[in-house]
């Protein structure tokens, strides 16, 4: 016979209990669990006291250490336990095992029952907290977007089109890892750029004016402008010869319409207006470039691949990199992807965000802006704003110039090297028009035409932030304000001068010859142009940002700051909490570390060597495509 489900004597020796409990039976009583003093019939007869050599505490817990490591019985069938039960029968009371006496043996499988409730609510506590989570930090990632996709239209520009084409059509898809690379160190600078724009609340022209020495200054200025003139050169070339393929407009005649391409577009961008402005601005170039990617997926979709292996070992290093034609299409490569007017971009995108958190918590009063001296603007981002704002600007940033930039680049030079490689006549004269007939002829008309398209917006897309650079670059270096159509005027006329030239007496040929040279100097400018954004962010001088912010205003942001991951304690506080340490440190300084010093180092001798290289070589004479 079975031995009974209860252990009859708690202190006596272990090991009869068919379903050993947690707990002893005098702690899992009714009495016990509500915490009643009155002990149980079996507990009054050890439980005379200390003094009469009772159960006490100590024992009691000796008793449940015991029970807890006790060894289990040999498990008995269900069959068994159930005719055991009959054979207790139900009216005797003797017999009978009462909800009392039943309490320890469904005790254990309550407590596992709970446990696994508690776990599951624990899964689903943790599930419920990373999708809020989740839900809150995309929310305000979308508030972020457009800065970084205006940046990477730069380098997406009818510039790339041109390099691309010419190294996909001569090396098929051996030039992928210069285009891999190219993107890697935009990526790097632009986060320079981004950082510069984010602690000192200037741009990098407006950095050069304060802390350059003034011949310096200028001679970085009259450089930019023309590395800003060469960019809106390429600009020109690819919307005109976009415009010749699509409606047969004549090339001379599309140079002279891009001067009123974006004129209407520009009139509406008003930088320092209110931040919805600026957000339709950056939704309709966003726009462009969406269509541009989709231009480019479809042109994927139709050439058909033969060997996709052969284009991932494209990204990889090969010999035809340090032959000399192919180091120069390298070159021309790294001009068209790492631009110099980008970087004046890239640096001046960021502040609209910044003041907008710093204005509706008090850290700014637009008033102030009125009151701007000729030196310098009024406006530097608090700490709280630049802690708001630049993790997700900069994942953004990278974001979208991997996603888009890597993207478009790599396809234009997959579609050429696809439909261009394999006739040695048409890879000598790449350009444009060549790769849009080729396409025509394999593909169809709507292929050619699809291309084309991508092209026209990628000028059109390229022109705006183009423009937009240059403005930059005059009001920074030159405090000289002009209407943004103005300054258009003025760039494109110098632009479309040398192009009008071309197209009237040399043609097609001359265009292309044109637009690729563009991208060659503009790799050459690129290391004068990189250099002040390296000092600058190397400096501490400069990238040091008070911790104690001035505050216009006192008012209570203690909603915002828990939703962007603050405490409730209030910007006065936290600035208090400084004024009363007076050991505590003014000043937070976001320099650049020791890792980012020697990496910013060896990209500015990587990209110098490579353009030393260059100018030599053409200054030997050495047989550079053209």
């Amino acid at each position: 016979m079975n031995c009974p489900t209860r252990d009859p004597d708690p202190a006596g020796p272990l090991g009869h209990n068919q379903s050993p409990s947690r707990f002893d039976n005098d702690l899992v009583t009714n009495s016990s669990m509500k915490k009643s003093a009155v002990p149980s019939s079996r507990g009054r007869e050890n439980s005379a006291g200390p003094s009469s050599g009772g159960s006490t505490d100590d024992e009691d817990y000796d008793s449940i250490e015991r029970r807890r490591n006790s060894i289990p019985l040999k498990r008995t069938s269900q069959s068994s336990l159930r005719s055991h039960d009959s054979d207790l029968g139900g009216d005797d009371d003797n017999n009978s095992i009462g909800d009392d006496d039943r309490m320890p043996f469904f005790g254990g499988h309550s407590q596992l029952r709970n446990d696994s409730l508690l776990k599951s609510q624990s899964w689903k506590q943790r599930i419920d907290d990373w999708y809020a989570a989740s839900r809150r930090v995309l929310a305000k990632y979308v508030q972020f977007i457009g800065p970084g996709i205006m940046v990477s239209v730069a380098y997406m520009d009818p510039g790339n089109y041109s390099t691309a084409v010419s190294a996909g059509a001569m090396y098929k898809y051996h030039m992928l890892f210069v285009i891999l690379l190219s993107n890697l160190l935009a990526v790097f600078l632009q986060s320079l750029c981004l950082k510069l724009g984010s602690v000192t609340g200037l741009d990098l022209a407006q950095n050069c004016r304060k802390h350059l020495p003034r011949w310096m200054c200028i001679t970085v200025y009259i450089l930019a402008e023309i590395a800003i003139i060469a960019t809106d050169l390429a600009e020109v070339v690819g919307t005109a010869i976009s415009l010749n393929i699509l409606f047969g407009v004549p090339l001379s005649v599309g140079v002279a319409l891009t001067v009123i391409d974006v004129l209407l577009v520009l009139m509406a961008y008003r930088p320092n207006g209110p931040m919805r402005i600026v957000r339709y601005f950056e939704y309709m170039v966003s726009a462009l470039v969406f269509v541009v990617v989709i231009c480019f997926a479809i042109e994927l979709s139709k050439i058909g691949i033969s060997d996709v292996g052969e284009v991932f070992k494209g990204f990889l290093p090969s010999k035809e990199l340090v032959e000399s034609q192919g180091l120069y299409l390298s070159c021309g490569i790294l001009g068209a992807t790492v631009m110099p007017h980008s970087l004046y971009l890239g640096s001046g995108l960021v502040q609209p965000r910044l003041r907008e958190y710093d204005t509706k918590h008090g850290y700014y009063d637009p008033a102030d802006a009125e009151q701007d001296s000729d030196e310098e603007p009024s406006y530097r981002p608090s700490i709280h704003a630049i802690n708001y704002a630049m993790s997700y600007s900069m994942a953004e940033l990278i974001i979208s110039l991997f996603t888009v930039a890597i993207f478009v680049n790599s396809a234009i030079l997959i579609v050429a090297g696809a439909t261009l490689s394999d006739s040695p006549d048409e890879a000598t004269d790449a350009d444009l028009f060549s790769i849009y007939e080729m396409l025509k002829s394999i593909l169809g008309p709507a292929a050619g035409t699809v291309f084309a398209l991508a092209l026209l917006f990628s000028g059109q897309s390229a022109g705006i932030v183009c423009t937009l650079a240059g403005q930059m670059v005059s009001e920074g270096f030159l405090r000289w304000s002009f209407r943004p159509y103005i300054r258009r005027l003025i760039t494109r006329a110098l632009a479309i001068a040398p192009c009008f030239a071309v197209s009237m007496f040399v043609g097609r040929k001359g265009l292309a010859d044109v637009l690729n040279a563009s991208q060659v100097v503009l790799s050459i400018l690129l290391p004068v142009v990189s250099a002040p954004l390296l000092y600058f962010t190397c400096s501490k001088d400069i990238m040091k940002v008070p911790l104690i912010a001035e505050s216009h205003q006192f008012s209570s942001v203690a909603s915002d700051h828990s939703n962007s991951g603050y405490s409730q304690l209030s910007h006065s506080d936290f600035d208090e909490e400084f004024d009363r340490d007076d050991d505590a440190p003014q000043y937070k300084d976001m320099s650049n570390g020791l890792f980012t010093n020697i990496l910013a180092v060896v990209t500015f001798t990587f990209v110098s060597g490579l353009n030393i290289f260059l100018i030599i070589s053409m200054a030997l004479g050495a047989d550079v495509h053209l």
